[in-house]
């Protein structure tokens, strides 16, 4: 996952997408860029680090322009090193920026077509430079120099006929505008966002609704699966779905964690959402302990199970308690970039507050387990810290196969649920008991905000892949995805 973001302003717009960035942080700790249009030149600064270790004021201040974009990036496979930082920037034609939140699944066969039939060079090993360039080269096929929206938004469906994958994705282009696209299946999320100032009207797209909210955008609308957006340099807004057929799957891990709890995604609070899965986590836990569950307080690990956890305790009538106390000065364990980083980082991120947990049955809530390391060691710290027994709760269902779509989830080999039952699981977690929530009950908590969403992509718990991936595909993202690979690349 990744944080996009770009603005059609009618003033400058460097500090809105710097304090754009910072709210979407969370969807990416490793590096950000910002690319502006200053009359015909583009300004360009990006690095790895935290946006506020990449950007300082003078650094923003030379970001001229009205026109411009913003990317925050999380570390997938292939995408480690500086040179993947976006935006990513081809010259011809007319000059295009990009950034890109998602991933392909045909990007070696784009790649080949790339060099062969386009006579395109791809200088790195990001899908992220090889979907960029697939939009380049089909621009250039219109050779006249006035691009109107239909010439995008052909060039748009020929994008979405090559390419396979969940991808979200804005481009700069100069002397036109911004052009932003969605994949057809919706899975990686889009939103558009408005506001009236003195000077006039100004547009801006964004992964998530709360960047619209601090900006003081006011959200408009998702936007929809394989559609097209142009927002003109003079700030003209048009619109076409570009791609017909395919199935809206939009991806449901950002319910569970990705997303923030204050934003709006496919017109479903995450907020919400998250309620009634912590609400349908007490029903299975009622049915399958009865009212007797012998549960003395409910803890939730910080900070994105909270939500679910609230719901949960009321439910059972337990009271919440915060018996863990988080380091808010260390990142997601999640998208550490190593297994020894996270192992690390779990100890220096969360504290127990003894008091909690000393001669307590305690239910520990998290929004999911993939890995199970940093399960294992907050279990331990609960016994540490004198827990008569110790339940953990999973306001997801079992992660039993990786995530192709843009979220770096393990090879499959370190997803602690595959090939495993529920009860290895919890033996190899040390909980006394370990329940998850049921996969029906997940898709009921995110679709009861919105009765038009039929269907998710839940490939990471179901197997299945809306795209369709192939067995070679699977073996090739193993590779790439597992520590051992990852550390090998970083030390090479």
């Amino acid at each position: 996952m990744c944080g996009i973001i770009g603005i059609v302003g009618t003033t400058e717009v460097a500090s809105a997408l710097y304090d754009g960035l910072t709210v979407l942080q969370h969807r990416g700790q490793d590096a950000a860029g910002i690319a502006t249009v200053d009359g015909a030149r583009l300004r360009l600064h990006k690095g790895n680090g935290l946006v506020r270790d990449v950007f300082n004021s003078a650094g923003v201040g030379k970001l001229r322009g009205r026109i411009g974009i913003g990317h925050c990036r999380y570390p997938t496979a292939g995408s480690e090193g500086t040179e993947e930082a976006q935006p990513f920037y081809v010259n011809s034609p007319y000059g295009i920026a990009f950034a890109h939140n998602g991933n392909l699944v045909n990007t070696e066969q784009l790649r080949k077509e790339m060099f062969e039939d386009d006579r395109r060079h791809i200088d790195t090993d990001s899908d992220s430079e090889v979907l960029l360039n697939v939009l380049a080269h089909e621009l250039q096929l219109h050779d006249r120099s006035d691009l109107t929206p239909e010439h995008v938004f052909e060039a748009v469906s020929r994008v979405h006929a090559r390419a396979r994958g969940g991808y979200a994705c804005i481009a700069l282009v100069l002397g036109y505008g911004l052009i932003a696209f969605r994949d057809p299946n919706g899975i990686r999320p889009l939103v558009l966002g408005e506001r009236v100032t003195a000077e006039g009207r100004e547009y801006a797209i964004t992964s998530e609704s709360v960047a619209l909210d601090v900006l003081g955008f006011k959200r408009v609308r998702d936007i929809e699966p394989g559609e097209g957006v142009i927002i003109t340099e003079g700030g003209q807004l048009f619109s076409r779905r570009c791609a017909e057929g395919a199935v809206h799957a939009p991806c449901i891990f950002e319910y569970v964690y990705l997303a923030r709890p204050d934003s709006m995604i496919e017109d479903v609070s995450v907020y919400k959402a998250r309620l009634r899965m912590g609400e349908k986590l007490a029903e299975k836990i009622l049915r399958e302990r009865g009212p007797d569950h012998g549960i003395d307080a409910v803890i939730p690990i910080p900070d994105t199970s909270r939500t679910a956890a609230s719901s949960l305790a009321q439910a059972l009538g337990v009271p919440m308690r915060e018996g863990l106390v988080k380091n808010r000065y260390i990142g997601r364990t999640f998208i550490m970039p190593g297994q020894g980083e996270r192992v690390k980082s779990v100890r220096r991120k969360l504290n127990a507050i003894d008091l909690e947990f000393r001669k307590k049955n305690v239910l520990l809530v998290d929004d999911s387990i993939v890995r199970g390391t940093t399960s294992r060691q907050i279990i331990q710290m609960a016994r540490d810290a004198g827990a008569k027994n110790v339940y953990f709760a999973s306001a997801a269902p079992p992660v039993r196969f990786p995530n192709v779509y843009g979220i770096d989830m393990p090879a499959a080999s370190e997803l602690i649920a595959a090939g495993r039952t529920v009860d290895e699981v919890e033996k190899l977690l040390g909980a006394d008991w370990l329940v998850y929530q049921d996969l029906d009950d997940l898709i009921w908590a995110v679709s009861d905000g919105n009765e038009d969403l039929k269907k998710f992509d839940t490939s990471c718990f179901s197997g299945e892949y809306v795209t369709g991936v192939d067995s070679a595909f699977l073996e090739q993202q193993e590779a790439m995805r597992s520590d051992n690979a990852k550390t090998e690349r970083r030390t090479a």
